[in-house]
């Protein structure tokens, strides 16, 4: 299994981009974002997407993001976005110029949920990891690209057969920033079988 960068087709463009064999860079528009509903009650579906079609069903993807944000909700990372209610994100998120928000976003049926956990604003680099078990999928950040952590197990309703998934970033405040995106990798699946309790049985 290898990572083909020509593979990648736009969902959405950002304000600005250059792509090579090696390094993808986004400029982000300003007010451009992904959520659907929960709690803020507004649905905002314009961040610039670049993504791959892919039906194996056991495989992980993992990125390298650099970035220059500096504005309230500032955010790059990695996506797989079915459509504008089904898709999950994983990434960072500036809040000010104390901390920011490592999390991830999982979208099912039009209603998003948000799993974070603050850290330091000067990290400005980080390595997310993408993996994927039919219609289970696993997000693992790391600082390194080396030692991952587990930042969630999740469902996707809609997310058992072909599937798109790749980069993206976004503004969803009045600025812009750029997202450096490298140390891009398609390999067998990392996340292995459940050794623990057996499955129910129907």
């Amino acid at each position: 299994m290898e990572f083909d960068i020509n593979r990648l087709k736009w969902t959405r463009q950002p304000a600005g981009f250059t792509i090579a064999e090696d390094k993808i860079e986004m400029i982000t528009a300003p007010h451009t974002d992904l959520w659907q509903r929960t709690y803020y009650h507004f649905r905002n579906d314009n961040a610039p997407l670049l993504q791959m079609e892919i039906d194996e069903r056991y495989f992980s993807f993992v990125v390298k993001t650099r970035f220059e944000s500096n504005h309230r909700f500032d955010q790059c990372g990695v996506v797989l976005y079915l459509d504008s209610e089904n898709w999950l994100k994983a990434s960072i998120e500036y809040e000010n110029d104390q901390i920011q928000h490592l999390g991830s976003v999982v979208t099912n049926g039009g209603y998003s949920d948000w799993a974070t956990t603050e850290i330091p604003a000067n990290i400005k680099e980080m390595w997310f990891r993408l993996s994927r078990r039919n219609d289970d999928y696993k997000l693992e950040c790391s600082e390194n690209g080396v030692i991952f952590k587990q930042m969630r197990i999740c469902h996707l309703v809609n997310g058992a057969g072909t599937i798109h998934f790749g980069v993206y970033a976004c503004s969803p405040e009045d600025s812009s920033f750029k997202a450096v995106f490298t140390d891009m990798a398609l390999t067998e699946c990392k996340w292995l079988a459940h050794d623990g309790q057996q499955p129910d049985k129907d």
